[in-house]
């Protein structure tokens, strides 16, 4: 009798891929890496890059926590990103990580241990791997990013001059007497892994072993993330740079730092080469009053310059309250009755795709009808449907950009004359009244209702009040109402960016200042602006030799400045 598909997986040994998330960025990963963490059946990670790794594997995917059992079902897209919270997992010891691998593997299953850094400079992975190799368990290794080399790179600390200086990696937490009188002897670059506590204490074996007290120094805490910070120094004066900046002594001193020595590491250069840390919005905490889907390409670009998107939804979506108009307008569009369909919103999209999915339908069903998207974003959506739009606005993505290219209704060239608009129960009348002018008929038919989303949780609630969020990007003026009712008013120190003059009137309206305005209503535009609202409040503060803070950051009570006409 043959064996049965449990007792055969029993048997077979699985395979494990040693993969480096790299030093904090998600956008470091390999493709590689991303390849592996597809097909994986297991992912055991290290704290600190779960939420890096997860938001790649596959729906499914036993993601387990230090104790070998199930701490979360992963999916694309379900992480928060690296610069939020990871999920909290219990770390344990070296030969504690090998078990939970041989565990996992023993059971037949592809199994991807996900490291910070690189699996063979960054982590104790040797072990692992051997306890594989005596089993005969298939492994394999995807290299990433190393801390002590990434890092450096985004702090702007080259390692090498045209003239290949030697460089030299010690990690403090291991090293010897050896190894620091070697490294102290020789004039090449050192580069320390060590934590922030621990770097003066580094310094000082490397002065005692002949490194020049006046020898440069860079230390990177949070590396490649937008909570990096880097200080300058010497080794003879780094303690007491750490100690004008109330560095130390702190709960945080055991963070994990990169320090690096050496006057061929030109860390005096960093003012030039600082490129991440300079980006116009780096560290900004920017509230995004929008769902995760809806934000997820705004939340992108900021996440170009340098902020942290933090998505709050104001608004939630509901079916409408008689569903009779919508499943007609669905029966109406098989049947012939419309020339044209115009979505107004990717929720429009939705709307009308889950209508389909009831009655079975696909996107075959639009066939013959003309198709618009107000913009970009509902294009996509409308995409993603299987349907191609044919009219997209060339010019202001909005009600009235659509009205500009839509062609008056032509008897001869257009047999029906007749237009589906499925919407909100709170949309305007400008497209309404519009195509009719055009000579068009329009079923306006209520797709959804938007009402006020539930509150944001309490620490969200008290840093908007209390000035914990850098900016606030409000997209509409039903935001500005909402946000307000579900959260309170953000705090003085806030810099509030609008998209176009009504929403900015309700700001107003609400007590707030408006220091941005989109040039025109669109989201990007307006992300734009803020990033050229902090550029230039960046520049100001280099000129004035002030210290470059966050708008969080600065004293309460203190001024805001508006921004330029």
């Amino acid at each position: 009798m043959s064996p049965t598909t449990a007792e055969t997986t029993a048997c077979t040994p699985g395979h494990v891929t040693f993969l480096g998330a790299g030093p904090g960025d998600p956008g470091l990963l390999t493709l590689r890496a991303v390849e592996a963490l597809a097909r994986a059946d297991v992912l055991i990670a290290e704290p600190e890059v779960l939420d890096v790794v997860r938001t790649h594997a596959r729906t499914g995917v036993s993601v387990l926590d230090a104790s070998g059992r199930t701490a979360a079902t992963g999916s694309a897209g379900s992480t928060t990103g690296a610069d939020e919270a990871s999920t909290a997992v219990t770390v344990p010891a070296l030969g504690d990580w090998s078990n939970l691998v041989m565990e996992a593997a023993r059971s037949g299953k592809r199994v991807v241990r996900a490291v910070s850094g690189d699996p063979g400079l960054d982590a104790y992975a040797a072990e692992e791997m051997l306890a594989c190799a005596a089993e005969g368990v298939v492994f394999e290794v995807v290299p990433g990013v190393a801390a002590a080399v990434g890092v450096p790179a985004y702090a702007g600390v080259p390692l090498r001059d045209a003239e290949g200086a030697d460089v030299r990696f010690v990690d403090a937490r291991t090293a010897s007497e050896r190894c620091w009188s070697e490294v102290g002897a020789s004039d090449g670059t050192v580069v320390v892994s060590t934590t922030l506590d621990a770097v003066a204490a580094a310094a000082g074996e490397l002065v005692a072993a002949g490194r020049k007290p006046d020898t440069p120094l860079s230390v990177t805490v949070a590396g490649t993330t937008t909570r990096q910070k880097t200080w300058t120094a010497t080794l003879g004066t780094i303690a007491q740079t750490f100690k004008q900046a109330k560095v130390l002594p702190s709960p945080e001193g055991h963070r994990p730092a990169i320090a690096v020595v050496g006057e061929r590491s030109a860390p005096a250069q960093r003012d030039q080469l600082a490129w991440f840390e300079s980006k116009p919005l780096f560290g900004w905490k920017v509230l995004v009053p929008r769902t995760k889907e809806q934000a997820a390409s705004l939340s992108d670009q900021l996440r170009s310059y340098g902020a942290v998107p933090h998505e709050v939804p104001t608004i939630a979506v509901e079916p409408p309250r008689t569903p009779q108009q919508m499943e007609r307008a669905v029966k109406g569009l098989v049947t012939g009755r419309y020339e044209w369909i115009a979505f107004t919103s990717v929720n429009a999209v939705k709307a009308v795709r889950e209508k389909f999915e009831e009655y079975g339908l696909d996107a075959r069903a639009f066939a013959g009808i003309k198709v618009a998207a107000v913009g970009e974003q509902t294009a996509n959506a409308l995409i993603a449907f299987g349907v191609k739009p044919d009219l997209v606005p060339s010019g202001e993505q909005s009600a009235a950009g659509l009205l500009e290219d839509w062609p008056p209704y032509d008897p001869v060239f257009d047999p029906i004359d007749r237009v589906f608009l499925p919407r909100a129960d709170i949309a305007t009348e400008t497209l309404v009244a519009g195509l009719i002018d055009l000579g068009w008929e329009v079923d306006d038919v209520t797709a959804y209702r938007t009402v006020r989303a539930s509150p944001p949780p309490a620490e969200t609630r008290e840093a908007i009040k209390g000035g914990g969020f850098d900016a606030v990007l409000f997209t509409s003026s039903s935001t500005v109402r909402n946000l307000v009712g579900i959260a309170g008013k953000p705090h003085n120190v806030t810099v509030i960016a609008c998209i176009g003059p009504a929403t900015a009137k309700t700001a107003e309206e609400h007590g707030l200042r408006v220091d941005v305005m989109a040039p025109e209503p669109s989201v990007h535009k307006l992300a734009a602006a803020l990033a050229d609202f902090g550029a230039k409040r960046r520049a100001a503060a280099v000129e004035a030799g002030d210290p470059v803070l966050r708008p969080s950051e600065r004293r309460p009570g203190s001024r805001r400045r508006r921004a330029a006409p």
